[in-house]
This record gives C-alpha cells, structure tokens and sequence, in this order.
C-alpha cells in the first residue's frame, strides 16, 4: 500500500501506510478541536480537519457579510429614490431614517460630485439635519441636484471670486448705498403696504412661496421665485418675468435699510459689471442669507 502523507492546520504532519498512522512531529494536542486524524474501522483511514472546517465557516460568514460596493441596509426601512444630476440619472436605495447629510455622501458616492458642492432638493432645498422620513420622501421619489464637480469649480470660480472681493472693497470706499441718489428715490416711496413680514437677528429658509410685495429700481413691484428644480431665479413684474439661470448670477449685493434695519436692499449682479446689477428693495432680513446661499450655493465661500 503506497504511503500518504497528511498535514493539518494544528501544526501535526501524519504518513498514513502499510504501518498504519505514523506521526512525522510531534505535538500536544489538548483541545479536542484541534483533532487532525480520525481512524474509521473497516482499514479506511479518513483525515478530518476541525481547524479546517472551522476556517470555512468564518469564510462563508464573511461572503455572506460582503456588500455591493455601498452602505448595508439590512434590517432597515429603506426607500428607492431616483437621483437625477447633470443629465444623469441614478437608481439609490437607502434607509428611511437616514439624514440629508446621508443621502448626500450617497450621491457623492454615486456621481463623485462633493457633498459642500451639492444643491439637493426634495420640494425645496433638502436640509441636512432632518431624516428622509420627517422630510416625508416617498418610494420612487425623484430627487434632483444641482452642482459642479471640484475641476469645474475650479475652473470659473477664481474669477468670480477675485470679483466679489472687487466688489466688496469698492462698497466700503462708498457712502452707505441706502444714502445715494439713486436709491433714495425708491426708498422714500416708504415700506410698501403689502411687504412681507420681517423678523430682524433671524435666518430662515426660503420660504415656499414666491416673496413678493417688493419694489425694483424704478418703484414698481417685483416679486423673487426660486425655481430649484430648474436652477433658475425668476424676477417677475406686472410686465413680464425674467428667468435667470442661477450659475449666471456673478455676486449679490445686500445692505440694511437705514431706519428699517429688519429689511434689505438687494442686488443681483447678472454681468461683469455694477451696471448690471437689479435692485430689489424691501426684502425680509431673515432670507437674505437663504438667498446668497441658493443662488450662489455655500461651495462660492470655500
């Protein structure tokens, strides 16, 4: 009978042959679960590995516990959302009780696109602090977003920059702009009857409705929509309405009225220029940061 020789993971090497087992090294062996060697009457002898065995199972524990590339929601409510960015759009399941901060590490994972660098909305712009379940997202829900990859910014934002900071030291050589010319003839119209509310040392999220009740430079009434799904900002007047691409929007420039320190004057810059700029007077205090942030985005302050 031809000899056999068997190692085991417990550090024994066997021959098995003519002679019967013949151990190679010598070892302890204490632990029954390092038991190498079975004899099977009948003249058969069958080597058994418990070490062995014991290694497959951890493997197949851990095949079991391998994911497709992103976050496990095993065991979780979960919610099936279509992502639509730049064109593109993106199938993400992702747990019920996970925040908008979340969900934007998801699609940073998915488009590569920044989470500082994202506008995500959901029936307005999506906070970060609130769950998909407080903010009521539904399955199937489309969820769109609207930003620049770090090369894009790159790319442009040098410029804009080095702007608003032209703009900025321009401002503070000038007398207050509520006291020039131009503006004081719109100002001393006084706060116009159907101005919205203000609150003064409060910020706020832009409100759901368009805000209205606002002069422009020549006195006559405009209202502001935010058109997030679009990326737009539409000026509206009782002649026509005016839909401006948001990345288009160079700077905003906003100061306190004097007197009324609860309300702005504001202006959007919409070419290289100061004389491009459209005012927009009486606009509630605690917007003006909310709208700096949507129409610039906050990545413009990084």
């Amino acid at each position: 009978m031809p000899s056999y020789p068997f190692c085991c993971p417990a550090g024994l090497c066997f021959e098995i042959g003519d002679e019967g087992i013949t151990m190679e090294t010598e070892a302890s062996v204490n632990d029954d679960s390092a038991l190498c060697v079975t004899a099977v009457e009948g003249g058969d002898n069958e080597a058994t590995t418990a070490g062995a065995q014991a290694d497959g199972e951890k493997l197949a524990d851990l095949g079991s516990a391998v994911s497709n590339g992103g976050d496990t929601d095993d065991g979780k409510e979960t919610v099936d959302l279509k992502i639509i960015w730049n064109k593109n759009k993106y199938d993400l399941k992702i747990p019920l009780d996970g925040t908008g901060a979340n969900l934007k590490e998801r699609i940073h994972s998915l488009t590569g696109l920044p989470p500082a660098m994202q506008k995500v909305m959901y029936k307005g712009l999506l906070p970060e602090d609130k769950t998909l379940r407080e903010i009521k997202v539904t399955n199937g829900a489309k969820i769109m977003v609207v930003g620049s990859t770090i090369n894009d910014v790159l790319a442009v934002n040098t410029p804009k920059e080095v702007m608003q900071q032209e703009v900025k030291a321009e401002e503070n050589k000038k007398e207050p702009l509520c006291r020039q010319k131009q503006h004081r003839k719109v100002l001393d119209k006084g706060k116009p009857e159907d101005i919205m509310p203000s609150v003064k040392g409060v910020k706020e999220r832009l409100p759901t409705v368009p805000l209205s009740g606002m002069y422009n430079k020549t006195g006559g009434k405009v209202r502001l929509t935010f058109k997030l799904e679009q990326d737009q900002l539409w000026i509206g007047t009782k002649e026509r309405t005016e839909k401006i691409p948001m990345g288009s929007i160079k700077n905003v420039v906003t100061e306190p009225i004097e007197g009324h320190e609860d309300y702005h004057m504001m202006a959007f810059q919409l070419g290289p220029t100061e004389a491009s700029q459209y005012w927009v007077y009486w606009v509630p205090a605690q917007f003006v940061d909310a709208i700096k942030d949507t129409v610039l985005g906050k990545w413009q302050y990084f």
